[in-house]
């Protein structure tokens, strides 16, 4: 299995920037997608931005390219979610997420098998 730990979230004005971290342990992000998702109460999890570990391939929400950027660090196995110029309504839990790679629809909540436990970003007007 993989294990995910979120770490970053907190609390940043209008317009400040933050990076979330996400960490694996028992095995390496090697042959895996890791993505990001968030979901505000009420509302259905959203996709923000996956990573398709062996190519370096990177895939956005709409709305979040030009603001939001993923990358990962080989050495650290460590996934990174850059977040620039934060509006309110990014106020949410943000959850890394892992499968094994096979191609297919990277974009769906329901395509990932591990999942962190979320960190807390809350956006303040």
């Amino acid at each position: 299995q993989v294990q995910l730990v979120e770490s970053g979230g907190g609390l940043v004005q209008a317009g400040g920037s933050l990076r979330l971290s996400c960490a694996g342990s028992g095995r390496t992000f090697s042959g895996y997608t890791i993505a990001w998702f968030r979901q505000a109460p009420g509302k259905a999890r959203e996709f923000v931005a996956a990573i398709t570990w062996s190519s370096g391939s990177t895939y956005y929400a709409d709305s979040m390219k030009g603001r939001f950027t993923i990358s990962r660090d080989n050495a650290k196995n460590t996934v990174y979610l850059q977040m620039n110029s934060l509006k309110p309504e990014d106020t949410a839990v943000y959850y890394c997420a892992a499968r094994p790679y096979y191609g297919g629809r990277y974009y769906l909540a329901k395509e990932y098998t591990y999942w962190g436990q979320g960190t807390q970003v809350t956006v303040s007007s």
